[in-house]
């Protein structure tokens, strides 16, 4: 059986961190999937979804740490064709990737004490995100 929704997500800036775990354990729930697979995926290219210990200290290391990698202050060839001030943007929502699959055991997401979903904006302006949650079992 396969069952899907979509989490909308408004975001107001780069860095921002929205925790979806209950959005998706919601999901999970109606889908009545016992045992299987949850995927959650971010439509765009400027937005990444994980899985980290959702808390202050990491909600500002995270990104901290992206801005290091590829920072917004470095010339990148996405500038030269478009113009918009984000291939940096890109960048980071590509090193932690679109989307995550969970395994669901017991109707349950199979998730540590500590483990949270995540999705972070990497964009840097405001967006409209629609995250797409596949659940797959039986």
């Amino acid at each position: 059986m396969i069952y899907q929704e979509s989490i909308k997500l408004n975001t107001t800036r780069s860095g921002e961190m929205s925790d979806l775990t209950a959005d998706v354990q919601e999901i999970v729930s109606k889908s009545g999937v016992s045992t299987g697979l949850a995927h959650v995926f971010n439509v765009g290219s400027t937005g990444a979804i994980g899985t980290i210990e959702y808390e202050p200290g990491l909600l500002g290391d995270l990104p901290e740490m992206l801005e290091k990698i590829a920072p917004p202050s470095r010339e990148y060839g996405h500038e030269k064709t478009w113009h918009d001030g984000n291939g940096h943007s890109h960048l980071q929502a590509t090193l932690l990737g679109p989307g995550v699959t969970l395994p669901i055991q017991s109707g349950r997401l199979a998730l540590g004490t500590w483990q949270q979903i995540f999705h972070l904006e990497c964009d840097i302006k405001a967006r409209k995100r629609e995250i797409v949650v596949t659940v797959q079992g039986n």
